[in-house]
């Protein structure tokens, strides 16, 4: 375990000595000595994806939680089976967590960035227990209703913001793979809606899936459809009144020959 010492100086509010602590816990230590804990780490799962939800976990790790999770690391670094092996302890040893699904439809719907924060505060809030602290991956969020750091590559760097991208990570794979036997064809199982080869040669041949994110180029490629931006100046050209909507046929989104497929017809 780390220690530390207050050193108070010229007036100034106390500070930390950051000490070196076992593992992954030299933040969170650092964080609780100062009296801001217990301190929730959060992290997401799915942005890079052309298919499939983006799941946003947070958790608040028990002190004693440690120990037992000496295996903590990025998410992205574990392999499956350990990542399945932790999700239980994680779990079951958290003072609490939480996990939020963004469908693909709102991702759409917002934009990807919107849509981690905005996951990132729905997670946060839905805790059974509220953190004294927050602890982000990569960036600030606004809105959080505690005090919040981000922390770059914090799933490498941080014990709860590790566990967070687990329990992410896990629900998401979990979910792909559901998807998989609702979409046969697409290989969801195997690539979870990345863009490998195999996935965009799948896109390409049955068209993009009801879970397929249409606001990502090759998706919106695939479907017939035209670029967000030209979409947008069109929109923007139909306020200031210069295009008639009900009279160009320019202005339809979806072309007559676009295929979008369907949970019924994505396969034929």
């Amino acid at each position: 375990m780390g220690q530390g010492r207050v050193v108070q100086s010229n007036g100034w509010p106390p500070r930390v000595v950051m000490r070196k602590a076992s593992g992954l816990r030299t933040l969170e230590a650092a964080l609780i000595r100062s009296g801001l804990g217990p301190v929730a780490g959060v992290d997401e799962a799915g942005r890079g994806p052309c298919a499939g939800p983006l799941v946003v976990a947070a958790c608040l790790l028990a002190p004693k939680a440690y120990d037992k999770l000496a295996g903590l690391d990025d998410s992205k670094k574990l392999t499956e089976p350990v990542r399945e092996e932790l999700y239980p302890i994680i779990t079951r040893l958290s003072l609490a967590w939480n996990v939020v699904v963004i469908p693909s439809w709102e991702i759409d719907s917002i934009g990807i960035h919107v849509a981690n924060i905005e996951g990132m505060r729905r997670a946060v809030a839905g805790l059974g227990q509220p953190p004294g602290y927050v602890l982000t991956d990569g960036f600030r969020v606004p809105g959080i209703p505690a005090p919040s750091l981000p922390v770059i590559g914090g799933d490498a760097a941080a014990a709860c913001i590790a566990a967070a991208s687990i329990l992410a990570k896990v629900t998401r794979d979990r979910m792909m793979v559901e998807l998989d036997a609702r979409f046969p064809g697409y290989g969801f199982a195997s690539h979870k809606g990345y863009n490998t080869p195999d996935h965009i040669a799948a896109l390409n041949r049955l068209g993009p899936s009801d879970e397929h994110r249409r606001s990502w180029r090759n998706v919106r490629e695939a479907a017939g459809l035209r670029p967000v931006a030209t979409v947008a100046e069109e929109a923007d050209a139909v306020l200031a009144g210069e295009v008639d909507p009900v009279m160009s046929e320019e202005f339809q989104v979806v072309r007559p020959d676009s295929r979008v497929a369907t949970g019924a017809t994505h396969a034929r």
